[in-house]
């Protein structure tokens, strides 16, 4: 770690370094109050890159909250009071189903909702909102129309491409398709949007995390310890950026049987609950694993449409309830 800091030292002023970790190869050097010197920021990855065991490399530039930002633009929309965060440390936990059908939930408790897909390399919510292989509108050519279904807006980078098509973009080029479609839509007056970020703790996750004015971030995780430790990693990662993690959703929690009703704990019991206690973050509930989800997603009736009255939604409901609640603090 001595060797990292003082590789730090030799691109930034002392000062100016807030922290330096290494979660497992991936070191993220964060600055605080330190001018946005790209060319530097570049050099020192490579040379961390260079270290023994060093997978990963992130350079992280961050304010006091007091103080202006030091060369980094934010992406600000005034007709948007919140915008929440829901994020993962690895992709196949389910937050693109968390991120829609939370969204649904805060629109049922009277909220004007928006839902922006910002998972540039998987986007789902076409598919889960009902307008996939419909092009957005712009009367104006100048601004997107969001789609509206659900009672709740979305645009997403998927209903511009083909859904078989990959986007094999560089970080700098995805952040810059998302802040073109973030900021030119038009989304009207907003109460809440739900961020649905990219999977991981990369350059993407963290140019985000610098660039919009979050109230907090939700971290969506399954009950087994391989998920768990990515779910620590993410928890870490925004928090070293000082944005306030407003709690962890257990989703896959456990099966009922459809038949004798039992609970089957297949990924493991209360491994999500426990590691929000340890990291002293707020525990938002469980989601159970079901079949329902899956397929009303992939027929684009998100469950809480689908079924409002069914646990599922209760679920969605009550962990809603509670981010609604936060944000009023």
């Amino acid at each position: 770690m001595t060797d990292q800091i003082s590789i730090v030292q030799k691109y930034f002023d002392k000062d100016h370094i807030k922290s330096v970790e290494n979660f497992d190869g991936h070191i993220i050097a964060t600055l605080e109050n330190a001018p946005e010197d790209k060319q530097k920021a570049e050099a020192l990855k490579a040379e961390l890159l260079s270290l023994e065991g060093v997978k990963k490399a992130s350079v992280v530039f961050v304010r006091q909250k007091q103080q202006e930002s030091a060369g980094i633009e934010k992406w600000h929309l005034p007709n948007i009071k919140h915008i929440i965060g829901v994020a993962s440390g690895k992709g196949g936990v389910g937050k693109s189903t968390t991120a829609v059908n939370l969204a649904l939930a805060l629109a049922d408790l009277g909220q004007k909702v928006a839902v922006f897909d910002a998972d540039i390399y998987g986007p789902s919510l076409p598919t889960m909102l009902s307008f996939e292989n419909t092009p957005p509108v712009s009367y104006d050519g100048k601004m997107f129309e969001p789609f509206e279904n659900f009672g709740v807006k979305a645009m997403s980078i998927g209903s511009l491409i083909d859904r078989d098509t990959p986007l094999i973009w560089r970080g700098s080029k995805a952040g810059g398709a998302i802040e073109q479609m973030f900021k030119e839509t038009n989304w009207g007056d907003i109460d809440v949007m739900v961020f649905d970020m990219p999977p991981g703790t990369g350059d993407i996750q963290i140019t985000l995390a610098q660039r919009i004015d979050f109230d907090g971030i939700v971290i969506v995780s399954t009950p087994q310890d391989i998920a768990l430790i990515d779910a620590v990693k993410g928890v870490k990662m925004f928090e070293k950026i000082g944005i306030k993690i407003l709690g962890v959703v257990e989703n896959m929690s456990y099966y009922v049987c459809p038949h004798c009703g039992e609970k089957s704990y297949i990924f493991g019991q209360n491994g999500a609950k426990d590691t929000a206690a340890r990291l002293g973050v707020r525990f938002l509930g469980e989601v159970p694993l079901d079949t329902n989800v899956r397929e009303q997603a992939d027929e684009g009736t998100p469950i809480v449409a689908a079924d409002p009255d069914g646990a599922l939604s209760r679920a969605y409901h009550q962990i809603a309830t509670k981010i609604a609640d936060a944000l009023k603090n």
